[in-house]
């Protein structure tokens, strides 16, 4: 693994000192600094709103020592992902299904990342989220929430989360973002909704929340 990472961070401002306090308590892995290794999408995440301009800051982030929880490991499945925002960010719970999937899967695909000073990661966008939130409410299958979660290509973040990793990083420089990253970013939030409604209609079988609940299904388990 490389020592050294390039990483960027979409914002509407220049951030030279990021700070943990700063961050949103409700993030999708709690509070910290959220950044991509890739620059055109840090570019579409700074222009999300067409009236403010964007900006993309790079750092330089010394992995050394660092503790990093990458979720896209093969040891890891998606409803540990699920899990992490269900304990992190607020959901539109419209069921008892719903809050009894809530409580199954911190019960029994939790992961304690108190430990670790970077998570890597799905970022819950608006269109993660009500891909998620419908798989919460009973609607579609786990198969297709793991696959929505790579249509359009919506991006992998790198939330830094502990102090030791605060203090691993270093301003390099700010850009302010071309206009035309709003589009962008607005195409492919479109593309992940559309394939996503796609992919809902050419669903036969699997297994939804209510048969992971009903069959007893835990971390492990090769059917997830």
């Amino acid at each position: 693994m490389l020592e050294n990472l390039t990483i960027y961070h979409g914002s509407t401002q220049t951030v030279k000192k990021p700070q943990k306090a700063k961050g949103k308590p409700n993030n999708d892995y709690g509070q910290g600094f959220y950044c991509t290794e890739n620059y055109p999408l840090a570019c579409e995440w700074a222009s999300k709103n067409k009236d403010i301009q964007g900006y993309v800051n790079t750092y330089s982030l010394n992995l050394s020592g660092l503790a990093i929880l990458d979720l896209s490991k093969p040891q890891f499945n998606i409803l540990n992902w699920m899990t992490i925002l269900l304990k992190n960010r607020k959901f539109t719970l419209t069921s008892q299904i719903s809050e009894e999937a809530r409580n199954y899967l911190i019960a029994n695909f939790d992961i304690d990342t108190s430990s670790y000073d970077i998570i890597k990661g799905y970022r819950a966008d608006d269109s993660y989220f009500s891909f998620a939130e419908d798989f919460l409410n009973n609607t579609i299958l786990v198969e297709k929430l793991s696959e929505a979660m790579k249509l359009g290509k919506l991006g992998i973040q790198i939330a830094l989360i502990s102090d030791k990793a605060f203090d691993s990083i270093k301003f390099e420089k700010s850009e302010l973002v071309d206009k035309l990253y709003y589009a962008k970013y607005i195409s492919r939030d479109l593309k992940a909704r559309t394939d996503y409604k796609q992919s809902k209609i050419n669903a036969h079988t699997g297994l939804y929340i209510i048969d992971i609940m009903r069959e007893g299904i835990k971390n492990g388990d090769p059917r997830i």
